[in-house]
């Protein structure tokens, strides 16, 4: 049973979402309708896409605690550059964003990669320092709606076939992603030197440069985030996204990546993050108290772990089985 459940892990997923949207739809029509169900993806859009990073890391047994103080840091940056020198081209603080946010996770993936840190040590050391950086930077001070420029504002509301620019940079971001893991070299590298470092060894890849790499390219989707949620949310501060980083990795571990490394899809981490989404989005509707909505969210949670360790258990029984058979087999050869 578990090991089917496990099989389907993203088809039921899907159903479990779709019947939650019929369920309060039933008590309130108007979440269904098409306006709404369109917002509801747009605003968990930059979980998708941060989600998709974090991914990455756990793909090759890492993990990154420090996604949303990048995602803070580099938000700060590009509002102060906008705030100072409104002239600066909408585009050029997008690329410094995500250039950035690179830079940080490059910090991230160095001190893993070449002084063998764990990963969670590093990452809440350096989720400290950039929010540190930020209170340097900005004394504990604002920058609000109207201290930005329309245009830095406008960008990601802006719509394209009748979704906000916001949403397809969602899309293109699972596009991208699930490319790269499937058809490049380093992203099929990623799962095996996660899922078995023995193998990697042998067939030439080096695990940690896997890991960073995949802090890297965590840290550029985070810096490229912070541009995005400043300008949606239209104020920077100190305390941005506070906390998000336990959703982050809530939604990869409910959609199936494994924090075990070398499991996981780019499909179940878009389920995981659209999941927490229809949780956050509807629980309210029908008069859930915010205290319920932790609760529910948090028991998700622990189930989805359950069943990601009872198929990690399933799988080492599995393999061990496979070499106590072929040991059988060599002992009764004559």
């Amino acid at each position: 049973m578990w090991q089917t459940l496990l099989k389907h892990r993203e088809a039921l997923l899907a159903g479990v979402i779709v019947l939650m949207v019929l369920a309060i739809g039933s008590r309130a029509p108007s979440f269904l309708a098409p306006s709404n169900l369109v917002e509801m993806f747009n605003d968990t859009s930059i979980l998708i896409i941060l989600a998709l990073g974090q991914m990455m890391v756990l793909l090759t047994r890492g993990i990154d605690l420090s996604m949303a103080a990048n995602l803070a840091l580099t938000g700060m940056c590009v509002a102060l550059l906008n705030f100072h020198h409104p002239e600066i081209p909408v585009a050029v603080l997008l690329v410094i964003a995500t250039l950035l946010g690179l830079l940080m996770g490059i910090i991230n993936g160095l001190l893993v990669w070449k002084l063998g840190i764990p990963a969670i040590v590093v990452t809440l050391g350096t989720m400290s320092i950039f929010r540190g950086i930020i209170f340097l930077l900005t004394n504990g001070g604002w920058i609000n709606a109207h201290q930005m420029s329309a245009g830095f504002l406008a960008l990601p509301r802006t719509a394209v076939l009748g979704m906000p620019l916001l949403s397809w940079c969602a899309v293109a971001a699972l596009l991208l992603v699930g490319y790269f893991l499937r058809y490049s070299r380093t992203g099929r590298a990623m799962y095996t030197a996660g899922g078995n470092a023995t193998a990697a060894y042998y067939t030439g890849i080096n695990a940690g440069k896997m890991q960073f790499i995949s802090f890297s390219l965590s840290g550029a989707l985070a810096g490229f985030c912070g541009y995005l949620w400043i300008s949606r949310f239209a104020v920077a501060y100190v305390d941005v996204a506070n906390g998000f980083e336990l959703q982050i990795v809530a939604a990869c571990v409910i959609g199936g990546i494994s924090t075990m490394g070398g499991t996981g899809r780019v499909l179940g981490c878009l389920f995981g993050a659209l999941f927490l989404g229809v949780i956050n989005n509807a629980l309210p509707v029908i008069g859930v108290s915010p205290f319920w909505q932790m609760a529910i969210s948090g028991a998700v949670i622990v189930i989805a772990v359950l069943l990601n360790e009872r198929g990690n258990k399933r799988k080492g029984r599995l393999i061990l089985r496979d070499v106590a058979l072929s040991r059988q087999k060599e002992a009764v050869k004559p």
